[in-house]
């Protein structure tokens, strides 16, 4: 491995070279031209100046002078720490790559709990490892079937699956001696809130062992304490010299919905009656994914909305759930308010459903949501963990012609088959100070004209016989505040039977509820199993 001058800084005459050296000179100028234009105008030689800032030199960082190359797949199978449990080493599946990061997903786990690693990172290794050093792979925290039947499991995981070779994995960089970094210094930084973001950032303060990341342009939203040695920090320029994505400093977006507009034929104008009157403010790319994924959950069927984009690059995953499972696919990114209206113009014209967004609020006639429900619905559209592959926003929305992925045919996307399953957006009430009881929970979903089939459905039949969906929908109708905890009970498969099993540490250890949930949901559990639903 390469040993790093101390007293160095990453050059951008380094970086130009790494990355533009093998084309002509004329070419090298064009391609950097059309890069700033893709990260916004925004280049750190510039920023630096116009903010009179010194960058961390790259002994401060535990990083490579020369980035590793990342010569891994998708769907490689290698080795990795659990993150929510870092005594076991589990098989895990690459599902994304940007730079010389890997997006992993824990076989046996689900997307909810993805995560990255550097290609040099100690924490991933070949197959064969963890048996090699006299240890056992372990199921991941919150393995989705029986414990017992994780050997099994194993066998058919990696029976003619492809391991990453040993070649690709890289040697960890050594820690720096001490910790090297003053306040003031700028680097680029991981959003530890949002992981497929590297960002430009400033020691904010030095304490000890430890710096306090702050993000450029965000006041202190998305700040974090971290170790000098940490591997979500980098010296200016790395993603120039890998290929990441560098966001450019924060700007607050803010898109607002027309809840007065047409929905057209795609969209339940009840359900768009149901969301916030506006997302953000926050990132541009979140902000897009926000809008994008209300238009999948108020679609009367996911599937043709999905039909209508295209896999994009550097941006959010928006997901939908269609013939049975769910899809996920990558928005392209963006980094203006105009770049996010642009797409949702397009978008709402394919669903003939104009005028709905905008830059600016809209007068609302309808009664608007009470507080409560803006902060429960407004919930579904916080940022969460995402990845970037693909595309460009020119093509992002152009009516597919090609596979977006292995599991998605393209071609047979539009469907008005009544046998879709779309669960849609979930319907949220006020809170109240007390628990509803199970039976008015039911009389409730009986009275209710959209779900009036669903609850005669559920009222006439054994518990135990109830689908997953039945589950779901018995769990947020009982109480108000149980509706951002639904989707739980998907993730884990819970069905009417799973359901009359459950217990409250249960729930705490596997699905994460607190304390408060768990018990009110065993309370509901236990009249349905007295038979008072």
């Amino acid at each position: 491995m390469q040993k790093s001058d101390p007293r160095k800084v990453i050059d951008w005459n380094d970086v130009r070279k790494h990355k533009y050296g093998h084309l002509s000179e004329s070419a090298s100028q064009h391609q950097e031209a059309t890069d700033i234009l893709e990260l916004g105008h925004f280049t750190w030689d510039k920023y630096l100046k116009e903010t009179c800032s010194v960058p961390a030199p790259i002994h401060c960082f535990k990083q490579s002078y020369t980035p590793p190359s990342n010569e891994f797949k998708i769907s490689m199978k290698l080795e990795a720490q659990d993150p929510r449990n870092t005594t076991s080493t589990c098989i895990a599946t690459v599902v994304g790559l940007t730079g010389a990061r890997l997006r992993l997903r824990l076989d046996g786990s689900d997307n909810k709990n993805d995560f990255w690693r550097l290609v040099d990172s100690a924490e991933i290794q070949p197959i064969g490892n963890c048996e090699k050093n006299g240890g056992m792979l372990q199921p991941p925290l919150g393995f989705r079937l029986n414990a017992s039947s994780w050997p099994m499991f194993l066998l058919k995981t990696l029976n003619g699956a492809e391991m990453a070779p040993i070649r690709i994995f890289h040697k960890e960089p050594p820690s720096p001696s001490h910790n090297f970094f003053k306040m003031g210094m700028k680097l680029e930084a991981v959003d530890r809130k949002n992981p497929h973001f590297i960002c430009p950032a400033t020691i904010g303060e030095v304490r000890g062992s430890e710096v306090l990341v702050t993000f450029d342009g965000w006041r202190g939203a998305f700040d974090y304490w971290c170790r000098f040695d940490s591997r979500d920090i980098f010296p200016v320029g790395w993603c120039s010299l890998t290929g990441d994505n560098l966001q450019p400093p924060g700007t607050k977006v803010c898109i607002y919905l027309n809840k007065n507009g047409s929905t057209g034929p795609h969209l339940d104008k009840k359900k768009v009656q149901q969301l916030p009157d506006h997302f953000g403010p926050a990132r541009a790319s979140v902000v897009l994914q926000q809008a994008v994924q209300a238009c999948i959950d108020c679609a009367y069927h996911q599937k043709t909305v999905f039909s209508f984009l295209k896999q994009g690059h550097g941006g959010a995953v928006i997901s939908a759930v269609f013939d049975r499972e769910q899809h996920t696919l990558n928005l392209p990114a963006v980094n203006s308010i105009t770049y996010v209206l642009r797409f949702l113009e397009k978008l709402c014209h394919n669903l003939r459903s104009d005028n709905l967004f905008g830059n600016q609020p809209f007068t609302q006639t309808h009664l608007s949501l009470s507080t409560t429900e803006y902060s429960h619905s407004h919930d579904r559209y916080l940022p969460g963990e995402t990845f970037a592959l693909g595309n460009s926003l020119a093509r992002s929305l152009e009516p597919h012609s090609d596979s977006m992925d292995s599991t998605l045919n393209p071609t047979n996307l539009v469907s008005t088959s009544q046998n879709l399953r779309n669960p849609g957006y979930r319907p949220l009430l006020p809170s109240c100070g007390l628990p509803l009881s199970t039976a008015s929970a039911v009389r409730r979903l009986c009275s209710r004209g959209s779900d009036r089939r669903d609850a005669s459905r559920l009222s006439g039949r054994d518990p135990s016989s109830w689908t997953v969906e039945d589950v779901m929908q018995f769990v947020r109708e009982a109480d108000p505040q149980f509706g951002p905890h639904a989707d739980l009970f998907r993730k884990h498969e819970i069905d009417g039977k799973a359901l009359l099993l459950l217990r409250s540490d249960t729930m705490m250890k596997y699905m994460g509820l607190k304390l408060g949930p768990a018990l009110k949901l065993c309370y509901h559990i236990d009249r349905l199993k007295q038979g008072k639903f």
